[in-house]
């Protein structure tokens, strides 16, 4: 496995990697409205040169906000070594938070955060519902067919 910092060189492959995986590279959070194929991040490789894994991030003073993180193989170790590399980068940039949004559906990214030492800090009342607003495509029911209506923050503390 292969982790490399998002280049200009491999924009267009990240694009393509939205696109397939998402449907667009249009991000709608409660943060703000982002296209991913420009945010700075990470992207995991397999030998054949193919995105297997790819992380999105901004930066925000002594913050980073994670904006997406996916894996195409589940439990190879790829989500992790990708939160990996954007927690030391945000160390060696000064940060002292790193937070992120998951939807209240998404029980698997709940768990795989909780398990790295990140913490629930909030919910966001009606995120996805006002998303849905601005991005019409957000389905009405998520994983297991729970409904999809808030974000709910989590962040890890440097001290």
């Amino acid at each position: 496995m292969d982790i490399i910092k998002i280049s200009n060189q491999i924009r267009e492959q990240v694009s393509q990697f939205f696109e397939s995986n998402w449907g667009t590279n249009q991000m709608v959070l409660s943060s703000g409205i982002y296209n991913c194929s420009e945010l700075k991040g990470f992207v995991s490789r397999d030998s054949s040169g193919d995105i297997v894994g790819l992380i999105t991030y901004v930066l925000r003073q002594e913050e980073c906000e994670i904006i997406s993180l996916d894996s195409l193989k589940e439990g190879k170790g790829i989500g992790t070594g990708l939160l990996s590399a954007v927690e030391e980068m945000s160390q060696m940039k000064g940060c002292t938070l790193i937070k992120l949004v998951t939807t209240n559906d998404n029980i698997k990214a709940l768990s795989f955060y909780q398990k790295r030492e990140y913490r629930l800090s909030r919910i966001i009342k009606d995120a996805v519902t006002d998303a849905r607003k601005l991005k019409p495509e957000i389905p009405l029911v998520g994983n297991y067919e729970i409904p999809l209506h808030d974000e709910i923050e989590l962040v890890k503390c440097f001290s």
